[in-house]
C-alpha cells in the first residue's frame, strides 16, 4: 500500500517581524504597546503619590500588594471564565474596567481628593481588571497567527512590553514633573481607550460553543487543574517554569540591594541595568526565529538558563559597569528566551477549550515561584549577604538544568493538532437528564482473551490518563470474576452536562489512536456495549412511599427505638 501524499508544510519565515503583516495582529501589538506604557506611568505616578499622601513605609509597600494580590485571587477564575464566555466580549468589559478606574483615580487626584486608602483600593481595583485580562488576552494571539509564527509573535508582545518598560516610567516621570500624577493616571486612561478600539474592530470568527447551559466557573477550575494533573506536556511546562523562575527571581529581588549597598551606585544606574534588561529582550526577539530553527526548545531553554545563571554570579561579584551592562543585556536576552519557550508550549500543547485555564496555571506557577524565590533569596541574603545569596540561586539554576532529563519540553507536532478525530457517538436515551443531573458513570464492556489481557490492560491505563484530563473525576477497570474474558471500564463524571460537553468536544486524536488499538483486542461479532447510568436520589413527596408487605420495615420496640 502506497503512503498518503501529504500538502507540504509552509516554509517557516526567518523574520521576527513576520506576524506584523497581519492587520488586526498589528493593531492590538500597537494597542498593548501604548496601553503598557500608560500602565508604567501609573506605577510611577503612583508611587510618587503615596510618597506625597503620606510617610509610611507600609503603605507605600502595600501599593505592590495591592496590585500583586488579585493575580493571585483571580487568576484560575480569569482562566475558567475565558474559556467560558466569548473572548471578545470578555477583553471589552475588562479594558473598559480599567479604564474606567484609571479615569476615576485620574478625577479624584486631579481634584486634590485622593487618599492612601483611596489610591490604594483604586490600585486593587485596576489590578482586578489586568487579573481578569490576562489569561483572555493570551489567548488572542494563537487565534491571530498561524501557528508556525506564533513564537515571533509572543517574542514581540514581549517586545512590545520591554519596550514599555524602557520609554514608560521615564515618560512618566516628565509627565509627573511638568504636571501632576493625575496627568499620568489621565494619560494611562486614555491608552486603554486604543485598545478598546482595536478589540472592538476585531471581527472575529465564529467560534464553536457548546449549546449547554453555561459550565459552573468551580467546575471549569477543577476541570483545569484535572487537565493539567492528567497532562504531562503541561505538567512538564509548570515543572521546568516554576524551577526557572524560583532562582531567577534573585536578580530582580536583590539587584536594587547589590547597586545600593555593594556598589554603593544611584538609583539611576539601577534603571540602567533595566534598561539593558529591556535591550537583551529586543535583541532575543530579534534573532529568535534562526535560534529556533537551529536549536530545539531544550537547548534553548538550557543555555539561556546557563546564561542566566552567569549575569546572576556577576552580578554578586562583578565592579566593572561596563560588564554588568553587558550581563544584563545577555539576562535580558536569557529571560526572553526562557519565558517565550513557556509561553509558546503552554499555548500550544492543550485545546482550545482549556487554553485559557492552562495559561492562568502557568500565570499563578509563575508569579509563585517569583514570590517564593525573593524570599528565599532575600533570607539568604540577610544572613549570609549578597553574593552568596547570588551564588545560590546561580546554583540552583544550574541543577534546574538537570531537569530536561526528566522533563523534556520537546513535542511531537503531530501531538499539537487539537482538531477532534472524530465525533463521539450519540448515547441512546429513552429520556434525556436534566443538565445539573449526576453524576453519571459510563461503562464500556469488552471481551478480551486471557492471553490479550497484560496489553489490554496496559493501553487501558493510558485511556484513563486521557478519561482523566478530559474530565472524568473517577476511573477504573474490572474483570469479571465468573467470566475472566469479560472486562469492564467505567469513568464517572460529575454531570449530565459535563458529560453532554465532553461529547461536543469529540475525540482527541490520541484518545482515537488507543481506541483503535484497544478494539483489536476486542472478541466477538458487535461492538463493546456501552451504558450510561444515572445517579438517583429519594426526593420526598407529599404522599409516603407504600411499603410492600413481606419487605424489610421499621418496628417500634418497647423501648421507644427503632429496629429493622
Amino acid at each position: 500500500m502506497s503512503a498518503p501524499v501529504t500538502a507540504a508544510a509552509p516554509p517557516v519565515s526567518t523574520s521576527p517581524f513576520t506576524p506584523l503583516r497581519i492587520p488586526i495582529f498589528r493593531m492590538l501589538w500597537i494597542a498593548s504597546f501604548v496601553s503598557n506604557i500608560g500602565t508604567w506611568m501609573q506605577n510611577v505616578g503612583a508611587v510618587g503619590l503615596m510618597t506625597e499622601l503620606t510617610a509610611s513605609p507600609v503603605l507605600v509597600a502595600l501599593l505592590q500588594t495591592a496590585s500583586a494580590l488579585p493575580v493571585f485571587l483571580l487568576s484560575l477564575p480569569a482562566g475558567a471564565l475565558a474559556d467560558l464566555v466569548d473572548r471578545r466580549r470578555m477583553l471589552l468589559l475588562t479594558q473598559t474596567w480599567m479604564a474606567a478606574t484609571a479615569l476615576v483615580l485620574a478625577t479624584v487626584t486631579l481634584l486634590g481628593l485622593n487618599s492612601p486608602w483611596l489610591l490604594l483600593t483604586l490600585t486593587f481595583m485596576l489590578g482586578l481588571g489586568g487579573a481578569l485580562n490576562n489569561p483572555v488576552w493570551q489567548t488572542v494571539t494563537p487565534e491571530l497567527v498561524p501557528r508556525q509564527e506564533l513564537p515571533q509573535a509572543i517574542a514581540l508582545n514581549s517586545v512590545s512590553f520591554n519596550l514599555a518598560r524602557a520609554f514608560g516610567p521615564a515618560l512618566g516621570g516628565l509627565v509627573i514633573g511638568y504636571f501632576s500624577a493625575g496627568a499620568a493616571f489621565l494619560l494611562n486612561g486614555l491608552s486603554f481607550l486604543a485598545t478598546i478600539y482595536m478589540v472592538y474592530s476585531w471581527k472575529r470568527e465564529p467560534q464553536a460553543t457548546s449549546t449547554l447551559a453555561t459550565e459552573r466557573v468551580v467546575a471549569a477550575i477543577r476541570g483545569g487543574i484535572r487537565y493539567a494533573r492528567f497532562a504531562p506536556p503541561v505538567q512538564r511546562i509548570l515543572v521546568r517554569g516554576v524551577s526557572f523562575t524560583v532562582g531567577a527571581s534573585a536578580l530582580f529581588a536583590l539587584m536594587p540591594a547589590v547597586v545600593s549597598r555593594r556598589l554603593h551606585l544611584p538609583t539611576s544606574f539601577y534603571s540602567l541595568l533595566l534598561s539593558c534588561m529591556g535591550l537583551g529582550a529586543v535583541l532575543a526577539a530579534v534573532t529568535l526565529p534562526r535560534l529556533n530553527q537551529r536549536l530545539s526548545i531544550d537547548w534553548r531553554v538550557t543555555l539561556a538558563t546557563a546564561a542566566f545563571a552567569t549575569g546572576l554570579l556577576g552580578l554578586g561579584y562583578a565592579n566593572n559597569q561596563w560588564l554588568l551592562y553587558g550581563l544584563l543585556t545577555l539576562v535580558g536576552m536569557a529571560w526572553m528566551l526562557v519565558l517565550n519557550s513557556f509561553s509558546v508550549g503552554v499555548q500550544t500543547v492543550v485545546p482550545r477549550w482549556v487554553q485559557a485555564r492552562t495559561i492562568s496555571l502557568y500565570l499563578l506557577t509563575i508569579q509563585g515561584g517569583m514570590a517564593l524565590g525573593s524570599v528565599v533569596w532575600g533570607t539568604v541574603a540577610e544572613h549570609l549577604g549578597l553574593p552568596l545569596a547570588l551564588t545560590g540561586a546561580a546554583a540552583w539554576l544550574g541543577l534546574s538544568m538537570l531537569l530536561v532529563l526528566k522533563f523534556s519540553l520537546r513535542t511531537a507536532p503531530e501531538t499539537l493538532d487539537h482538531t477532534p478525530a472524530r465525533p463521539r457517538l450519540e448515547p441512546v436515551l429513552v429520556q434525556e437528564p436534566a443538565p445539573t443531573e449526576g453524576p453519571v458513570i459510563i461503562t464500556t464492556t469488552y471481551r478480551v482473551l486471557p492471553e490479550h489481557r497484560p496489553q489490554f490492560t496496559y493501553l487501558m491505563e493510558q485511556l484513563g490518563r486521557i478519561r482523566r484530563r478530559e474530565g472524568a473525576i473517577g476511573w477504573g477497570l474490572y474483570a469479571d470474576l465468573a467470566e475472566p474474558a469479560r472486562m469492564v471500564e467505567y469513568f464517572l463524571v460529575e454531570s449530565w452536562e459535563e458529560h453532554e460537553q465532553q461529547h461536543d468536544r469529540g475525540v482527541s486524536r490520541d484518545e482515537a489512536d488507543l481506541k483503535n488499538q484497544i478494539r483489536q483486542l476486542h472478541q466477538g461479532p458487535e461492538p463493546p456495549h456501552i451504558t450510561h447510568l444515572l445517579a438517583q436520589h429519594y426526593r420526598p413527596t407529599a404522599t409516603p412511599p407504600v411499603m410492600v408487605p413481606g419487605s424489610t420495615r421499621l418496628v417500634a420496640s418497647t423501648a421507644g427505638e427503632a429496629t429493622a
